[in-house]
């Protein structure tokens, strides 16, 4: 790959350009070690709070919440965000996402809430999606993303723990199915997703950070607890 922008020092580009693309049951491939051991301490130390479920945005709009991380943490984020790292999945994908926004967002805890981790294979607005494991450890079963034939959780042929240094891209498509079993536990990932429009990527912002504000008030919080499925998954769902 030609050269393009300053070395990574908290992605390791050898072991990310090691992984292989498989075909079925879409274009998907996982690598365990894309983050270097050396850098887990300051990555860690850095990463940001997230005291409760759900997806929270790495910006801000109209003073929306947003995380908060320190410098390691954030030079991490850098290089995802970096076009280095995007030629890498280009190459992995032969496509060109020069012209595809990314957005990031960030997992840091499952409740074992009956929605969470429902089967689905993301928005049409959505090209490639990387996502990071960033937990220190994983040791339950359940909580593993799925890479799934259909839209039944059950029907799997990999599955994805959420530990620190392990990647997982795909190919969004209408067969892109995954989703995982509900787990209680301090599930911390990384989704970092190319997108169609800047208009998009805004929106997603948006509704994360609107979702962020609800779920940083107990007693709202509670109500979201309380609702239908099809109610309290507007915060979550694929558009």
């Amino acid at each position: 790959m030609a050269d393009v922008g300053a070395s990574f020092k908290y992605l390791d580009e050898a072991a990310i350009e090691k992984l292989t693309i498989k075909t079925e049951p879409y274009e998907w491939g996982y690598v365990p070690d894309a983050l270097p051991q050396e850098v887990k301490d300051e990555v860690l130390s850095d990463a940001p709070v997230i005291p409760t479920r759900g997806s929270y945005p790495i910006k801000s709009y109209f003073g929306l919440p947003r995380l908060k991380y320190g410098q390691h943490f954030g030079k991490l984020i850098e290089e995802l965000l970096s076009e280095r790292f995007r030629k890498i999945v280009e190459k992995k994908f032969n496509v060109d996402l020069s012209k595809c926004p990314p957005c990031i967002v960030m997992m840091g805890n499952t409740t074992g809430h009956y929605n969470e981790g429902y089967a689905h294979n993301d928005s049409r607005h959505k090209i490639v999606t990387v996502l990071v494991g960033l937990s220190a450890e994983w040791p339950f079963e359940k909580g593993r993303l799925r890479v799934l034939r259909s839209s039944n959780r059950e029907d799997y042929v990999f599955e994805f723990p959420p530990e620190y240094g392990a990647m997982l891209m795909f190919k969004v498509s209408e067969k892109s199915w995954h989703g995982f079993l509900p787990q209680k536990g301090q599930r911390m990932s990384l989704q970092l997703c190319y997108c169609d429009s800047e208009s998009y990527v805004r929106s997603e912002y948006l509704r994360h950070g609107f979702s962020a504000l609800i779920k940083s008030s107990p007693s709202l919080n509670r109500v979201l607890d309380v609702l239908p499925k099809n109610v309290w998954s507007f915060f979550s769902r694929k558009r």
